[in-house]
């Protein structure tokens, strides 16, 4: 900007108008006077893109002047172009035009960045602007800014967290109320936790495209949503809530993003980053365990930093919308004052190594006959796969429909191995004559 033009208003279009959306024009509006001291000159809303005019905002307290199906052109005129629409078009190709013509760009676009975020960084790169996300995981959390700025003279190993409120908010009423699955995503759904349809968040697609995200910023490489192992919570039963507990366990949909230095000792052969989205046990004791209902928290692990835990809100209006405005205000600072943001980083160029070489541990239940030998057969197949067994238990299992033959529930918990071996030796287990039935099997994080 020049030394002219550093006291006119700086310019913000809004694409978008929904809950997020309707939250940053309020908030705007009524926080103008402290964002005009914090900027350094007014921040000015020029105009709101809508798919269509016709629908009643005056809840939302936007002047429907403000209001145009024009987006494309609304984009040109702004120094800052807010984008809360979501999905991959028309948001990638506004945000495209919109660095065409100057202006930085802020989104809480998670799925177009983990899908896109290359093309987009180099096109802001090209213009000499800002592309700038905080908003695109866990809401009002700062969380990649962090991990992005304040840890930048660190060297960060670990990314373990809880970045879907709905898949949080069903996992915890099915451990504190025992319902099940499908209650307690119908109470989320009423709620306003869950959507009509939850396949994004229970099948983990939501968390994925954050993972992603995550991993990115972490280990200075460049990680899509189509690297992630993706496992959602559609299959998790009561059952498994149960036997989490007796374990003094919680079961939560996590995100991990690790990174993987070559180890002969434990059979791992290069460095890489593990970027993995699935449901898993971990003890009371961690952190991670005590976050309820629909909130997020990420825990990071630093070399020299140690450990830190970010928690709050991670969706809604006013909690997304404090993440945008964060944004806003830091992009019209460099419009401002000169200077710009940090890119893309992505010198480290790790790979993303397959789920097999993940080293992990599990939790397994089997449904196994009541004889010698059993407990043999099973540890010579943990044996066979290279798999450490940590603990095990067995018990009488009560069975009405087989008072003939004496059955037991063998549960085994081993220690960290290749994920690869451990399916392995799962599926080795179900093919044992004494075994009955796999009852469960689930990863153990968090130790």
């Amino acid at each position: 900007m020049d030394d002219s033009d550093k006291h006119r208003p700086i310019r913000v279009a809004l694409l978008g108008c929904g809950v997020v959306g309707s939250s940053v024009a309020r908030l705007m509006q009524e926080q103008a006077d402290d964002f005009a001291a914090r900027v350094g000159t007014p921040l000015e809303l020029v105009g709101v893109a809508v798919r269509r005019l016709g629908r009643d905002r005056s809840e939302a307290g936007v002047d429907p002047a403000l209001l145009t199906t024009d987006a494309e052109g609304l984009v040109t005129r702004a120094d800052v172009v807010v984008e809360v629409i979501g999905g991959i078009e028309p948001a990638r190709s506004l945000i495209l035009r919109a660095f065409e013509h100057g202006a930085s760009v802020v989104t809480a676009n998670k799925a177009l960045l983990a899908e896109r975020g290359p093309e987009l960084y180099a096109a802001a790169e090209a213009a000499g602007v800002d592309l700038y996300h905080e908003a695109s995981v866990a809401g009002a959390i700062p969380l990649l800014r962090p991990l992005r700025e304040s840890l930048a003279g660190d060297d960060v190993r670990k990314v373990l967290g809880i970045v879907n409120g709905t898949t949080n908010y069903v996992l915890d009423k099915m451990h504190t109320t025992g319902q099940g699955f499908g209650e307690a995503v119908e109470a989320a759904q009423a709620l306003g936790y869950a959507e009509a349809d939850p396949t994004a968040d229970v099948e983990g697609f939501d968390a994925a495209a954050k993972a992603a995200i995550l991993a990115s910023l972490a280990f200075h490489s460049r990680v899509s949503a189509r690297d992630v192992h993706r496992e959602g919570i559609t299959e998790v039963s009561a059952a498994d809530i149960a036997a989490a507990e007796a374990m003094g366990c919680v079961v939560k949909l996590l995100a991990i993003c690790e990174r993987v230095d070559a180890d002969p000792a434990t059979g791992t052969d290069r460095t890489g980053i593990s970027v993995r989205v699935h449901p898993a046990m971990i003890p009371l004791s961690h952190p991670l365990a005590g976050v309820r209902e629909a909130f997020n928290a990420v825990f990071v692990e630093a070399r020299s930093a140690g450990e830190l835990m970010f928690y709050g809100r991670g969706a809604g209006g006013d909690p997304t919308a404090s993440a945008v405005l964060g944004d806003v205000v830091a992009v019209a600072r460099h419009r401002v004052g000169g200077g710009r943001g940090p890119g893309e980083s992505t010198y480290a160029d790790l790979p993303t190594l397959p789920m097999g070489e993940a080293r992990t541990r599990y939790f397994i239940s089997l449904d196994v006959a009541d004889e010698p030998g059993v407990l043999a057969a099973v540890a010579t197949e943990f044996a066979r796969n290279q798999v450490s067994i940590e603990t095990v238990r067995q018990t009488a299992r009560a069975d009405d429909e087989h008072r003939a033959e004496e059955r037991a529930e063998l549960v085994v918990v081993t220690h960290a191995a290749p994920d690869a071996a451990l399916a392995a030796t799962v599926e080795a287990l179900a093919g044992l004559a004494q075994v009955r039935e796999v009852s469960s099997v689930m990863r153990v994080e968090g130790e």
